[in-house]
């Protein structure tokens, strides 16, 4: 298995703990046996338990501004693009990481890589905003407060990961697709992947 292939297998062991556990509950010894290995090998991979739980937030967000910087730079109307991107979310949110990668205790992390996540979250509120101001722009949306709006679309498809039963009767696929028609409205359109 490939070194990166390997970090990603323990970020999801260690997502999967933490959301079990929180972060400050979940062990190093934890996440390295639920995947068989040692903390001696776990630490070949990371530094310490701070590193993974910085790259769990740095792999999320790496794939969320990629996705949002792809729907950006589609040629369709801001409501499409504003409803790929919550589909994209939401897969995120509960398929990579088990719910938990954008909400892990990020104040458990060191003040230098606290600010690197931020800047990260930051540049994803900016383009949210920015998608939500065309739509308003285009007369798709009801005028308001761009921020507002981002935060209300947000704090819901965050919560999904504090309810969200991968075993109950809704794939995330389909909670996607809910959330979608709830926040946007009922235009279909296919999620980027």
């Amino acid at each position: 298995m490939a070194a990166v292939e390997r970090r990603v297998e323990i970020l999801k062991s260690a997502a999967a703990a933490f959301r079990r556990r929180g972060y400050h509950g979940a062990s190093v010894d934890e996440i390295a046996s639920a995947l068989e290995m040692t903390k001696g090998n776990l630490y070949y991979y990371f530094r310490n338990k701070e590193d993974i739980l910085y790259a769990c937030h740095e792999y999320s967000l790496d794939i969320l501004l990629r996705l949002m910087r792809d729907v950006i730079a589609e040629p369709i109307p801001a409501d499409q693009k504003l409803r790929k991107l919550i589909l994209a979310f939401v897969h995120l949110i509960l398929d990579e990481l088990q719910g938990t990668a954008l909400t892990l205790d990020p104040e458990a992390l060191s003040p230098p890589l606290l600010a690197k996540v931020i800047a990260k979250r930051d540049e994803f509120d900016r383009g949210m905003r920015a998608i939500i101001q065309a739509g308003m722009d285009q007369g798709l949306f009801a005028k308001g407060d761009p921020k507002m709006m981002e935060f209300a679309i947000m704090g819901a498809v965050n919560w999904i990961s504090k309810w969200f039963d991968p075993a109950g009767p809704m794939t995330s696929s389909e909670i996607g697709e809910a959330f979608a028609d709830y926040l946007v409205g009922r235009s279909r359109v296919t999620a980027v992947r």
